[in-house]
């Protein structure tokens, strides 16, 4: 056990990787920690909103998730679990959700997450059992770049649509993404490292001057720090089983397992380490969390592509990093003035954030392409690839009675099954 949490040092030098059985010291570790933490957090936060869980509890889960998920794993695979999108539509169908404050019927959801929890700890046993031999049949680098593409390319109309009220807010964004650009292309040594959170304190005094200061949009509020206490006990939920709710939402359990599939992938092409022997142990830690968070009160989460695109970003792969975040979300889970602190970032700065984050993901997918080398010369390649990316983006959306399978769901299955159907083609 002592072993998973031996890295060897190493020094930031300009363009190095630093690999997941590496780090750097542990201040700049921390430091990269509370990145990957700012990188999660408007996510993890959002999808709870969304389905009226407590953001709190989402918070604590993650950590919690991401620890489960280096324990299992062994400390060998990089990634952070966070709130998973995939299981909105389905929570709020499930448990009639109104859109606003509390959910009502959240044990019932939370049951239903429970069993997609199970269903996919089952899948990653058979992986684990039997190998990955038919899963890289089905999805080959053109089928998991498209899908590594599409997270990136579906998460594109957050932003823009949701976290801008008006132009000032859009020139915001602008300025923030434009922060982040500059300290990527002119800084040099850690502070290039940092390039996420020094663009997001850049934009944010940038905001505070035009707005506390010239009044020219929503002023920064830190009245919620002020009010909030250190530290606070969340309230926990416990599940409640119903067959209807359990059929609606345990099958997501495939989306995670596309979506984690193309996360490692992800991984793999970055660090240039051969992640294929754990993809089962990877599947079953997610499964675990999915189950722990479920029967506390919070969200399914998932492999956070958010956190990838940082990675791909910094080339920063040390689990170490994961470890801190983790540890950092705990706190933030059981402090309300840590998590007022985060909220306070105004939205178009977080806006701006995502944008680069969600662009350095689709970019992540492309680069799977490019290092495998796939041919668009063949037509099997190109009509999965074009079909799966437009579908993905556009949330092309299939109901099947009252499950919905939309955006990424679609984009995963129809890549999945047009790979596999355009194969039967003498010519493709």
């Amino acid at each position: 056990m002592s072993k998973i949490f031996q890295w060897r040092e190493v020094q930031a030098t300009e363009g190095a990787v630093v690999a997941p059985d590496e780090r750097l010291p542990w201040p700049q570790t921390a430091v990269m920690g509370v990145q990957h933490v700012i990188a999660m957090f408007g996510a993890t936060v959002l999808a709870p909103i969304l389905m009226g869980f407590n953001p709190n509890i989402a918070i604590l889960m993650s950590g919690v998730g991401t620890l489960l998920f280096f324990f299992i794993t062994g400390g060998r695979v990089p990634s952070y679990l966070g709130s998973s999108f995939a299981f909105i539509g389905v929570v709020i169908a499930a448990s009639g959700y109104s859109g606003s404050g509390p959910n009502g019927n959240l044990a019932v959801a939370l049951g239903g997450i429970v069993a997609c929890g199970v269903l996919y700890i089952a899948i990653g046993a058979l992986v684990q059992a039997i190998g990955t031999g038919w899963i890289e049949r089905f999805m080959p680098p053109v089928v998991t770049g498209a899908v590594v593409a599409v997270i990136g390319l579906n998460l594109a109309g957050v932003p823009i649509k949701n976290m801008q009220a008006g132009n000032f807010d859009a020139w915001m964004q602008a300025v923030t993404f434009l922060c982040v650009g500059l300290v990527a292309v002119f800084a040099r040594g850690m502070v290039q490292r940092l390039l996420i959170l020094i663009g997001l304190i850049l934009a944010t005094v940038v905001y505070a001057l035009l707005t506390n200061g010239l009044g020219l949009g929503k002023p920064v509020d830190l009245g919620g720090i002020a009010n909030a206490a250190w530290f606070g006990m969340p309230a926990f939920t416990a599940p409640v089983f119903t067959g209807s709710a359990m059929l609606l939402i345990a099958p997501v359990a495939i989306i995670l397992v596309a979506e984690n599939l193309g996360h490692l992938k992800a991984v793999t092409a970055m660090t240039g380490r051969n992640l294929d022997p754990l993809i089962g142990r990877a599947f079953i830690a997610d499964g675990v969390a999915t189950v722990v968070s479920g029967s506390a009160g919070g969200t399914g989460v998932t492999t956070y592509a958010e956190n990838i695109g940082v990675m791909a970003a910094t080339r920063i792969y040390s689990t170490a990093v994961f470890v801190v975040a983790a540890l950092i979300a705990l706190v933030l889970g059981f402090s309300p003035k840590f998590g007022a602190l985060i909220q306070a970032i105004p939205l178009p700065v977080m806006g701006g954030v995502s944008i680069v984050v969600f662009g350095l993901i689709a970019v992540a997918g492309a680069k799977i392409w490019v290092d495998n080398r796939v041919d668009f010369s063949q037509n099997r390649n190109l009509i999965v690839a074009a079909i799966t990316l437009i579908i993905g983006t556009g949330d092309f959306t299939l109901k099947f009675g009252q499950f919905a399978l939309g955006g990424i769901g679609t984009a995963t299955f129809g890549a999945i099954l047009l790979w596999a159907l355009l194969g039967r083609a003498r010519n493709a």
